[in-house]
């Protein structure tokens, strides 16, 4: 699995490996793009699954011994796999002292599965939240269970999720909308780009929820022109989720 590191070359390492595979007539492993998982620095890394070897810092190059020493004989490429801060070499991405003590939740599908691909989201649960909310919750309930968990927004205010759903239910009108404010001002911060290029299909379903929690029909998303890749990805995600019925056919 390929992430997202685009200026390091990994298009050319997807092509590069989809065209050895064909070359070599095996079509029994799958190459699928992801998005980022956050470790840049090791960028661009490649996952083997289902055993789930973390080889780093891969270059088109590499592609030919991946496919020959760890497909066709089964044996690990030593000298790509990752080094942890001490030297020591690892063989999967959860054993890297950077992810040991973190437990991903917003950006747990990132790096995991293929964000243009609906199927894979669902697979791995999406859209279920939003089928319960729809058919056994009603509004209050949602909004009770979000004040419960303590959800607040991840601006300097820190303002209460389920607060805020909540005053804007009881706010009278016949239109109301969800925006989501997908911009990134603060110097260093891509938690929002990392999502939408990651797992767009998160923000679709979370926009929906609060949309029926609060009375909304209608979604708009702000992201800066300077994301091309999450607004591409986006707009497939849009297209995706209107095809399946799931959101409407003009707007979120």
């Amino acid at each position: 699995m390929v992430r997202g590191c685009t200026s390091s070359k990994s298009p050319q390492i997807l092509e590069e490996f989809r065209r050895i595979l064909k070359e070599k007539n095996i079509d029994n492993v799958r190459v699928i793009k992801t998005g980022c998982f956050g470790l840049c620095a090791k960028g661009p890394i490649v996952i083997i699954r289902p055993e789930d070897t973390f080889y780093a810092m891969v270059k088109p190059e590499d592609c030919e011994e991946i496919i020959q020493t760890h497909i066709i004989e089964g044996n690990k490429v030593e000298r790509l796999l990752a080094k942890d801060i001490d030297g020591s070499k690892v063989n999967s991405l959860d054993e890297l002292t950077f992810y040991k003590k973190q437990k991903r939740i917003a950006l747990k599908n990132c790096g995991v599965i293929n964000p243009e691909e609906i199927d894979e989201y669902i697979a791995f649960d999406g859209y279920k939240a939003l089928e319960k909310v729809l058919t056994q919750m009603q509004p209050e309930e949602v909004i009770e269970e979000v004040k419960k968990s303590g959800l607040r927004g991840r601006g300097g205010a820190g303002f209460p999720t389920g607060k805020k759903w909540e005053l804007t239910k009881a706010y009278e009108n016949e239109q109301k909308y969800v925006v989501c404010n997908a911009d990134e001002g603060d110097p260093g911060a891509f938690m929002d780009r990392s999502i939408l290029e990651g797992d767009p299909h998160s923000v679709l379903e979370a926009m929906s929820i609060a949309g029926f929690c609060i009375g909304a029909n209608k979604g708009f998303i702000y992201v800066r022109a300077e994301y091309p890749i999450a607004v591409k990805r986006l707009k497939i995600a849009i297209e995706q989720a209107r095809e399946y019925g799931i959101l409407r056919k003009k707007y979120i």
